[in-house]
């Protein structure tokens, strides 16, 4: 236990002690209720300390869960200022259909509460956002039937009888969920979470037949504040300050799969929960044997909890279809992406280039400014990249392909896309851009993977170079149809093949033959070879040329 806690326990047990030398040596009167009442208030305000002091440190889910503890001994310490009140300022006995009983009730729901949030796990974002709304459909339901059941004897229609019984069944039922809860989260932790909730339980079943006890004697009218029933009943509150110093310092686990199932479970307890509304108020309606003005009174009680219900069901619906949205532009988006690289994959290629296309043919039909509008494709390919694989492995063949796509991308521009084409081999596709300068960017990528060495390893590098091939669309400038994107693409990839049979380590452009050549890289023709096409010859030494430098 952390230092500093069995000050607060040893806090307890003085109170409790001197709530046992009272009931002994105090005979009833009013001095006697003034202690009982004095010692229970300390207390219960220790208790609310103590949870709350535990919220402190505690982020997320677990920060919520100790508020909630704190807010039932809250409205237990809000019940107890009405005791004082009647016993010591008032001096009245206490009225048999106590207001005060409602908050004795509500103490429940946030320990109900705090239970459902397992605050041993820490949950998924998804798991908050939709757990948080269910609970609050079995809060508010749990509430209605209180409502229902006891309050409409104590307000609508008085009849002390009825209200002690359906407040004792509905505090029972209460009790009973609790333990269950508790039982379940026993079964489902471990370690230090495990003896907090074995305390915990432990607490909650001797506090509940100490409160029966005196609620029988209360109904008897046998009970009188500092009675003897008060020492045991006090002691029970103690056993929480040994729940607050047992939970004191502890941490949530990470939420697995299997833990997600039991937000499946609350879901459809919620769903149950607002179905069974129109039931209750069909049988209401059908129940001849009530007071008419009861019936009337849960009938409305009944339409506004539907109409709070209906709102809180809105909102996670809302919230589930915007999750929904987002799962599928996340697939989306993760089929077209290459999950090694990071970069886009074929999939997307097919996807955008029609877009793409058009807007290429918009641009020359609308008569657009020629540093703008044209469409490239470059098809790079590393250079002996097998001979990797072979000497140093596939891990560190995929660090280099890695670290390529990575080189690449910094060496375009952020309106281009780059694409992994298949194995060693990328695509460039430069959008709204200028064939006359297209050489540019092929010798920037070319500088960019050969600039120098890659890691394999912690002390291994080794340098690669590409080749590449490229081609822009349209092919023909007067002819903006003539030939279709996968034709040009076709050209970039006859380029490609032109690069690696000279050589390697180069990039070739082709243009139609009947183009100009560029006169700053010095372009080759071969008739015999390609009768319509021109071929842009980027070799190595050109990365040294000053036109580029």
């Amino acid at each position: 236990m952390r230092p500093g806690s069995k000050l607060w326990i040893d806090v307890a047990a003085g109170l409790t002690m001197a709530q046992f030398a009272a009931s002994i040596w105090l005979p009833p009167g009013f001095v006697l209720t003034a202690i009982s009442d004095i010692v229970l208030t300390l207390l219960m305000l220790a208790l609310v300390l103590a949870f709350a002091r535990n919220a402190i440190p505690s982020r997320g889910r677990l920060r919520a869960f100790w508020i909630l503890q704190a807010a039932c001994w809250s409205f237990w310490l809000a019940n107890q200022g009405l005791w004082i009140l009647y016993d010591i300022i008032l001096r009245k006995p206490m009225p048999v259909m106590f207001a005060g009983d409602a908050l004795l009730f509500l103490a429940g729901v946030p320990t109900l509460a705090g239970l459902l949030l397992r605050p041993h796990l820490l949950p998924s974002k998804r798991s908050v956002r939709l757990g948080m709304l269910d609970f609050m459909l079995l809060m508010l339901w749990w509430i209605y039937f209180y409502v229902y059941l006891v309050m409409c004897w104590q307000y609508v229609s008085e009849n002390a009888t009825l209200y002690d019984r359906n407040y004792d069944r509905l505090y029972l039922l209460g009790t009973i969920v609790v333990v269950i809860g508790l039982g379940l989260l026993l079964l489902q932790s471990i370690g230090a979470w495990n003896r907090f909730y074995a305390y915990f339980l432990g607490a909650v079943l001797i506090h509940y037949l100490c409160f029966l006890a005196e609620n029988k004697a209360i109904e008897a009218k046998t009970y009188y504040t500092g009675c003897w029933l008060d020492t045991p009943f006090t002691a029970s509150f103690a056993l929480f300050m040994v729940v607050a110093m047992k939970g004191r310092g502890l941490t949530p686990a990470p939420e697995t799969p299997k833990d997600e199932k039991y937000g499946s479970w609350m879901a459809s307890l919620a769903v149950v929960a607002v179905l069974s509304l129109p039931v209750i108020a069909a049988v209401v309606v059908l129940d001849r044997r009530e007071p008419p003005e009861i019936v009337r009174f849960r009938v409305l009680i009944t339409a506004v909890t539907m109409f709070a219900m209906a709102g809180l069901v809105f909102v996670k619906q809302r919230r589930l279809h915007e999750e929904l949205k987002q799962t599928n532009q996340t697939l989306e988006e993760a089929s077209m992406t290459d999950p090694l690289t990071g970069i886009r994959n074929r999939r997307f290629f097919s996807a955008m280039v029609e877009g793409d296309v058009a807007q290429t043919i918009r641009a020359y039909a609308e008569g657009r400014e020629r540093s703008s509008r044209d469409l490239v494709f470059y098809l790079i390919d590393m250079d002996n990249f097998k001979e990797v694989n072979d000497l140093y492995g596939h891990d560190a063949g995929d660090r280099v392909l890695v670290e390529t796509a990575r080189r690449i991308s910094a060496a375009i521009r952020d309106s281009d896309i780059l694409v992994r084409w298949g194995g060693e081999e990328f695509l460039i596709v430069s959008r709204n851009t200028d064939r006359r300068e297209a050489d540019m960017l092929a010798l920037r990528v070319m500088q960019a993977v050969r600039g120098k060495p890659f890691a394999i390893g912690p002390e291994d590098e080794i340098r690669r170079t590409c080749s590449i091939g490229w081609a822009a669309f349209p092919w023909l400038e007067e002819d903006v149809e003539s030939m279709s994107y996968e034709e040009v693409l076709n050209r970039a990839d006859q380029g490609l093949s032109h690069a690696k049979r000279a050589g390697k380590d180069q990039a070739i452009g082709m243009t139609p033959l009947r183009e100009e050549s560029n006169p700053l890289i010095g372009s080759t023709r071969n008739s015999s070879q390609l009768p319509t096409e021109t071929l842009w010859h980027l070799q190595p030494d050109d990365l040294q040329r000053p036109e580029w430098l």
